[in-house]
């Protein structure tokens, strides 16, 4: 469903990079599932409602629902970001129904720790590492987001820590 979305969205030269925890499903195979379809636009903003009726979709409030799937899709605000760090290189999936563009596996993982650091939020936690245990993720690059990522450094660290050791114990 994510790719139908996307190709559509190409369609209407609309860029846009699927986040949150679709793509988390997408990463873990399906150790946590999602219907929830996050879809941050890049570039110049348009209108997606032309795209989204194509497929069927009829927007109830800010969401758009399928009368025949349980996807519900979303476009939060952009730029694409994960914590405070703003991302432009993204993943990229080809599929029979079109490409899907969507966040790389370790800024997948910056993004569910980024839950974790600010919101103590343990599914997050949970997320971050069954994506770090299906995924190649650069590690260095996640402690160094994690240092950056707030005013107080050492409780980020404490908690990458955490993660890290979480890892290691799971292997």
């Amino acid at each position: 469903m994510a790719a139908m979305v996307c190709a559509a969205l190409d369609r209407h030269r609309i860029q846009a990079v699927l986040s949150g925890g679709a793509v988390v499903s997408i990463y873990s195979n399906n150790e946590y599932e999602s219907y929830d379809l996050d879809f941050v636009r890049t570039g110049i903003a348009r209108k997606v409602d032309v795209a989204m009726e194509e497929l069927g979709f009829v927007k109830e409030g800010r969401h758009w629902r399928h009368p025949k799937n349980r996807y519900w899709v979303d476009f939060p605000p952009g730029p694409v970001q994960v914590g405070d760090a703003i991302v432009t290189k993204f993943a990229k999936r080809e599929t029979p129904l079109g490409v899907l563009r969507l966040l790389a596996p370790t800024e997948c993982v910056m993004d569910r720790l980024a839950g974790y650091y600010h919101w103590d939020d343990p599914q997050c936690f949970e997320q971050a590492v069954a994506v770090a245990h299906h995924q190649l993720v650069d590690l260095q690059e996640i402690e160094a987001w994690s240092r950056r990522e707030h005013s107080d450094p050492e409780h980020f660290q404490e908690k990458f820590k955490q993660f890290t050791s979480r890892l290691e114990l799971s292997k």
